[in-house]
């Protein structure tokens, strides 16, 4: 089953310290795969130097700007390119990315979960940091984060909405307490009237899964969460990665649109199949 594009709008530079390529080879990589719309959405800068190692600094923000305003401008007519943000939700810091996301006129922002307090759950560096830990607890604790993020209403896209499960640790299979969990974190997405990623990302990780997985699309789907489609690319060769296998998971649970933004406004796509 094949797919016509939609947008991709989670993408990075090599200002977050883990990714290659410029705004530009972003671009013609989307061009060449067909796409007609894509995002950027490096990491965010975060107050006292919090995460320093794997974002961009608040003195490269303006530079960040003018290299995907200059892109947007030169590929105006083949390829629309939306300026976006990915910032951190870390309770503590929310007046600081207010006021970061409040003073440039973004196309949408993206908030994602990557720490619980200090301990870097997705970060390789932090492996070893899993043994022993409760995972229960932690996918628990994980989910409540998330369900904060939704509840400042900050961000216009909770970005890959499972990362807890990233190296493949999981709870026991069919624990009530993480589905209570999912749950509660979706009723606050849905209640902020907030979009959830579908992210390709999880497939080139160790869980080898898609964001979310299948049974949280299922039940975000029942409340009519919309979804927006993101890559993950940290690389130009990784943009659009599995839009297919995404749109396919949407479709299978009758989810017939995607979203769009343009100034942090909501609009859809449609998913259209394509005939062989």
């Amino acid at each position: 089953m094949r797919f016509a594009p939609v947008p991709d709008y989670h993408m990075h530079t090599p200002r977050c310290h883990h990714a290659i390529g410029s705004v530009r080879e972003y671009a013609e990589a989307a061009l060449r795969i067909g796409l007609n719309e894509i995002g950027m959405s490096d990491h965010s800068p975060m107050p006292g130097g919090f995460d320093a190692a794997w974002r961009m600094d608040r003195s490269e923000l303006t530079d960040y700007l003018a290299e995907v305003e200059a892109v947007r401008d030169e590929f105006a007519g083949r390829l629309t390119v939306r300026i976006g943000l990915e910032a951190d939700f870390h309770p503590g810091s929310e007046s600081y990315v207010r006021d970061m996301t409040g003073a440039y006129p973004w196309d949408y922002v993206i908030g994602s979960v990557h720490y619980l307090g200090d301990w870097g759950f997705d970060n390789p560096d932090n492996l070893d940091d899993w043994n022993g830990r409760d995972v229960e607890q932690a996918y628990c604790d994980y989910y409540a984060t998330v369900a904060a993020s939704a509840a400042t209403g900050m961000f216009d896209i909770i970005g890959h909405p499972d990362l807890i499960k990233k190296f493949g640790h999981r709870p026991a299979p069919g624990s009530r307490r993480v589905r209570a969990a999912e749950e509660a974190m979706l009723d606050a997405v849905q209640q902020a009237g907030t979009a959830l990623e579908i992210s390709s990302a999880g497939l080139r990780k160790p869980v080898a899964e898609v964001y979310p997985h299948g049974q949280m699309l299922a039940l975000a789907a029942e409340r009519g969460i919309p979804f927006a489609f993101g890559s993950d690319a940290h690389a130009p060769g990784e943009v659009g990665h599995a839009m297919g296998t995404c749109l396919g998971m949407l479709a299978a649970c009758g989810i017939t649109e995607v979203v769009r933004f343009d100034q942090r406004q909501r609009f859809p796509v449609a998913i259209r199949e394509l005939v062989p």
